[in-house]
This record gives C-alpha cells, structure tokens and sequence, in this order.
C-alpha cells in the first residue's frame, strides 16, 4: 500500500476512535516516528502534510534536521541519554522521555545556555517492564515536585510505551492507568498539563478511546522497518 493510503487509513482510524469515544479530532496529534526511515520518504511524508516527526536517536534527529522546514516539529520519543542533550536541545519541541532528575538537570542546564524553556513529558514504565524505561507510577508525583525546581522545564504531561500485546485490546487496562495518572497530574498543575503521549501503531485507537492526545506511529505509516 502506498503512504499516501497509509496516512488515509490511519486518519480514518483517528475519526472513528474519537467518535467512538465523544472527542475531536483537533485533540490528536499524530507523530509520524521516523526511526530508521530515510529522508526520502520522510520528504514524502511531508507533502502529505505530516508535521510532526519522531525521533529515537539524538543523531539520526540531527543528521536529518536541516532538510526539512521550520513548519517541522521535532520530537524525541527514545530514551534520552544526558550527554545528547546538547544535540538536539534547540532542535526539539517536546522531550517525551524524561526519567530521571540526572537527566533533568541536564536539560536545565542545556536550555539555560539557549534561552529557552523547554516542554517535557514524563516517561512512565505503566507495565514496570524491566526491559523498558520510565518511572513507576508511584513515584510520580515527588518527581514532578523535584523536576518544577528547575526554571527552564515545563512539564507538559505524561508518555508511556504500553506492553506490547498480540491483541491489542489487552492493553486497555494500561492505557485507563495511564489516563488516571495523566487526570490526577492535571488536578494538582492546572492545564499547563495537556499532553498524553500513548498509542504506537498496533494500539494507537485505543489508545485514543482511552484518552492519548499523542499517538506516535511509524510502521503504519512508513511500512515495517529492516534494521
């Protein structure tokens, strides 16, 4: 199937997950996840008005950066290493993977030298998967309050990489703990907590029935990937 039917599709998946669950379709945000995908097609992608890209490697984002516009806006979905920070700090519009206060003052750091604040999500591990990153649910909140120390960070809300299950509707109890979570952080900050970053390919709408303002798809878009 071409890109073009892919996005179709994919759009059309959007629509129904929010008529299904009473929400518009101006509070999605597709992100189209560009790990391993060539400019080409990313240029593809592009003309079919994708603006949102997703970047794992700090230096896949910059190596790829200058060829795209300034309508662009970048993401870092991938675990974020402290020593990348300074690659991709004036680059990015959201950091969707914060996990730790190391980490944290990185940022800080980094932004302070560009004059700028820079908008995060806080990654939760909601499957406490030893093989993933993110904070447990339970330490939530005493982050938040260490990382609103630091000037230069805004947190924006919540991402979670859910477990991967073959039916897809086993993930749901994960996507309704991670809306719980992204309700009570919104309780306590106020609207600048907007943004829940769930939902890949495989769960993507019902990730959206459960409450992702983001969902981050690549394969679905881009065809499977060869690494």
């Amino acid at each position: 199937m071409s890109m073009e039917k892919n996005v179709d599709e994919i759009l059309q998946n959007i629509k129904e997950a929010c008529e299904k669950s009473n929400r518009s379709q101006d509070e999605i945000t597709l992100i189209a996840v560009t790990k391993t995908v060539d400019v080409d097609a990313m240029i593809e992608a592009r003309k079919l008005d994708l603006k949102n890209f997703g970047e794992n490697k700090p230096q896949e984002l910059v190596r790829k950066f200058d060829f795209f516009d300034e309508e662009i806006r970048w993401h870092m979905i991938g675990h974020l290493q402290r020593n990348k920070v300074k690659y991709i700090i004036d680059k990015v519009e959201l950091i969707h993977s914060l996990d730790n206060m190391k980490l944290a003052e990185e940022i800080q750091k980094q932004s302070v030298k560009h004059d700028k604040v820079m908008d995060v999500l806080i990654e939760i591990n909601i499957g406490n998967e030893i093989s993933k990153h993110g904070i447990s649910p339970d330490e939530l909140f005493d982050f938040v309050d260490k990382v609103k120390e630091l000037k230069n960070i805004r947190i924006k809300g919540l991402m979670t990489v859910a477990p991967y299950m073959i039916d897809a509707e086993e993930v749901r109890p994960y996507m309704k703990k991670m809306k719980s979570l992204f309700d009570q952080l919104k309780a306590i900050e106020g609207d600048c907590i907007d943004t829940l970053s769930m939902g890949m390919s495989n769960d993507y709408k019902i990730a959206i029935e459960e409450g992702a303002t983001m969902v981050r798809i690549g394969s679905s878009i881009f065809g499977e990937r060869i690494y």
